[in-house]
């Protein structure tokens, strides 16, 4: 997967996904296999440069390369402004959001909405991609809803102005997240353009994985909400893309590690005010579908500090790990 300069070392991507995609499980994704990881939706509005929890978002330090950020607004020359003050200071690719369906997003134009109108779509890319030097990537939905899918009309324009990579999550705005990712359109979008194109949306296991990339075409995927709780989902489907092979599952001493040193990263990166808060809901995906899982989910929701927090999460793998070894 070629994205400009930047070769990929496979075909998995980590889709942005507000709130989950900061620094330290971008990280993480990356050493389970993700060959790039996109950060969370920066805003163009200068006003919010300054903030904290912005420069937060778009810290790529210790990051793998490329380091990609994504950014969302409605203005051309903000948008433009936005990219270009991001690539100063150290991100290799730019993504550009018009795919979220959130109602905020939308309601101020920006994100899916910006669908409605190619011609700003158009505005906006070209004035991004003249802006940087860096590659310009571009994420979308298949239209606004089922009866206006232009997927394939943004496709052309976005390879028109210059984006080097469109990423197409296989639902409408107007779909949100309910029923089922259809690909045929990214089908069609992957036949009419000459740039890569990412698939996105539904794909949760090896074999899925697998089957979008076969029938779609599509030079890439992109693994959003199936790696919560579950960042190990891109090692388990590189290994099935390689090797035609299903890896193990991994055990439950192996989970408590990787959510233990995640943990760790998140309380080094925000503070244990912010960084246990944080923690709670990634405690809570690793531990979906455990025993007692809903009990120790409530007691991980009233502890605020990080060395409690630290201490019921080994005891309760610690019970796990008993059992496994018992039945082995």
């Amino acid at each position: 997967m070629q994205i400009g300069p930047y070769t990929l070392k496979n075909k998995l991507i980590l889709a942005p996904m507000a709130g989950v995609t900061d620094r330290p499980f971008r990280q993480l994704c990356r050493s389970l296999g993700a060959g790039m990881a996109v950060s969370e939706m920066v805003s163009s509005n200068s006003l919010l440069w300054g903030s904290d929890k912005t420069r937060r978002r778009a810290n790529h330090e210790g990051e793998p390369g490329p380091k990609s950020v994504q950014i969302m607004g409605t203005d051309p020359d903000m948008m433009a402004r936005a990219a270009k003050y991001n690539a100063d200071n150290g991100a290799q690719l730019i993504d550009i959001n018009m795919g979220c369906p959130a109602k905020k997003v939308c309601n101020v134009l920006a994100g899916s909405a910006l669908l409605k109108n190619e011609v700003l779509v158009g505005q906006i890319l070209a004035s991004v991609v003249k802006a940087v030097d860096v590659p310009i990537t571009l994420k979308i939905r298949t239209g606004w809803d089922q009866q206006s899918r232009n997927a394939s009309s943004i496709g052309k324009i976005a390879q028109e102005s210059g984006i080097q990579a469109l990423a197409i999550h296989g639902r409408t705005r107007a779909d949100q997240y309910t029923g089922e990712a259809e690909y045929d359109t990214i089908a069609d979008v992957k036949s009419r353009i000459e740039i890569p194109v990412i698939a996105n949306g539904d794909i949760n296991t090896p074999e899925k994985a697998k089957y979008v990339l076969d029938y779609t075409g599509v030079d890439a995927i992109m693994i959003g909400r199936a790696a919560q709780g579950r960042p190990w989902i891109f090692r388990e489907i590189d290994h099935y893309l390689t090797t035609g092979e299903k890896c193990p599952d991994p055990g439950s001493k192996e989970i408590r590690d990787i959510l233990l040193k995640h943990l760790q990263n998140l309380y080094e990166f925000y503070g244990e005010h912010t960084g246990v808060r944080v923690a709670r809901k990634h405690i809570s995906w690793y531990s979906k579908g455990q025993p007692h899982g809903a009990a120790f989910r409530k007691i991980i929701n009233d502890i605020d500090n990080f060395e409690s927090q630290l201490l019921v999460v080994q005891h309760f793998f610690e019970r796990l790990i008993a059992k496994e070894e018992m039945a082995a």
